[in-house]
This record gives structure tokens, sequence and C-alpha cells, in this order.
């Protein structure tokens, strides 16, 4: 046991979606303390211009650093597209985004080599999956779309409803139509919906998780860097926000699975 160890792993997203992150970390990685920071006052980050996504990633970070933490985790897929070098020049810690590690699974995970993505618009428009893809294996034949209204269909709890199955069904068709076999859920919120996105995909396509695919690569770093935690005490979750918690709160406990505690509000300095 080192005292580097024992130190939380840092967690950011531009707000709320990052949790689903928190979540599969926890499940794969029980003994872990983690310390998550969700930009409420300034979300959402995907309608901004990569310069300013940029300089609010340089503030999430400062916020995780002076929480102590061993390492970093971008949950957030606009930031993992767009800035993660700036996370990695100023923590000087163990990072890693969503994007890779989501890419990673579906490349694995295909059998066609035909492989959907959905994201938001800004996701999409970067086209970092589909770079990332293309990375890993050349041969693979990416199909993207952008799906804005999942989002605040998540947000509002509307998880099953007739009108997000239908929207659902929309977005999904045209991927399905190019005979996929693999679909990215290339947003935090998204896999909330995988029952509802399952059934569009009418059970064509395994649907890859980035927050499951980035909790196994975030055990590799731990190891390969020897900082896992294996204290037998209870971990410790800390939530901090820039705006809201309450509302945080609310809707947070449904992406999380479980009870958030207290969540604080922190300012930038």
């Amino acid at each position: 046991m080192n005292n580097q160890s024992e130190k939380p792993i840092g967690v950011f997203d531009s707000g709320i979606g990052g949790l689903t992150v928190v979540r599969a970390l926890l499940e794969r990685l029980p003994n872990e303390n983690i310390v998550y920071f969700g930009d409420t006052a300034r979300v959402p980050y995907g309608s901004k211009s990569p310069q300013v996504v940029r300089e609010y990633t340089l503030d999430d970070t400062n916020v995780l650093l002076k929480k102590n933490v061993k390492m970093i985790v971008v949950a957030c897929n606009t930031v993992s597209a767009v800035a993660l070098d700036v996370v990695q020049k100023r923590a000087k810690l163990p990072v890693t985004g969503v994007i890779t590690p989501g890419a990673e699974a579906a490349s694995l995970a295909t059998e066609n080599k035909r492989v959907g993505i959905i994201g938001t618009a800004a996701t999409v428009n970067s086209n970092a999956y589909v770079n990332e893809l293309m990375r890993l294996n050349p041969a693979i034949l990416p199909f993207s779309k952008a799906c804005p209204l999942f989002v605040p269909l998540v947000e509002e709890g509307w998880l099953d409803a007739k009108a997000t199955e239908m929207i659902a069904n929309e977005y999904i068709f045209p991927l399905i139509a190019e005979r996929i076999d693999t679909l990215i859920l290339g947003c935090t919120h998204y896999p909330l919906l995988k029952d509802v996105l399952a059934k569009a995909s009418k059970g064509t396509a395994t649907l890859i998780d980035s927050g499951e695919a980035t909790a196994a690569v975030v055990e590799k770093m731990l190891d390969e860097h020897n900082i896992r935690n294996t204290s037998r005490q209870a971990p410790n979750v800390q939530f901090f926000v820039s705006d809201a918690p309450e509302k945080f709160t609310a809707i947070g406990e449904r992406f999380l699975g479980r009870k958030l505690g207290v969540v604080k509000r922190v300012s930038f300095e």
C-alpha cells in the first residue's frame, strides 16, 4: 500500500451525464475513492467553440487537482474530442477520456466492420470517434448520427416513454439500414436509454457503453501505475458542481443508480 493509491480518482464532465461513468467505475472498482466535478453553471459544452471548451477544461482540471486526485477521467465526450491534451498537459497525472476506450471496445466487438456512432452534434461533428476507429482499424466503415433530443429526454426522465421510442426509431433507422452490427453510445446520457436503443436497433447491434469501456481502461491504468486502492475501508465518493447542487442531486440519482449524499458547490478561482 502506498499513500498515492488511497488518493481519489478525479472525474469531470460538463454537467450530470458523467455520473454514468462514475457508476461504471463504482461497479468495476468498488474500493476506489472518487471525486466528481460537474460544471453545471456552464453546461452544455457541446454547443461551445473548441477554444471555449479548452478554457473551461483547464478550469475543471484545476478544480480536481485541488482535491489531490491521483488520476483524471474526462467523462465528457466533447472535452475528450477537443481538449484531452489540455488535461494531460496541466495535470501531469494518468489521464483518460471516453472516446478511445469506446472506439477500442467497438473495434473489438464488430464482426462485419460496420459501426454506428450516436452522440451530440458537437461530438459527431468533431469526427473524434470516426478518426479513432479508422486509426484502430482502417477496414471499419463508420456511420454517425447526431441525436440532440436524447439528452433533454433523459434529463426529463422519459426513459421508456412512447415519444422516446418513436424518436429513437427515427434516429436509429438510418444506421440499421447501413447494416451496422455495433453501436457506440457516444454520450454519457445514452446508457440510460439502452433498453430503448436495443429495441430500436431490433437486436441487430451490440451496444457499446463508453462508460463501461472507460472503467476497464481505468482499471488497467491503475495497475500499470501501481496506484490501485487496496484499502478495505468504505470508499469516499464526493460530488461537486459549479451551480445548482439541489437540481443536480434530484436528477443525478437516476444516472448514478444510488443516493448521491451531499453535493457541494465550488467556485472557480
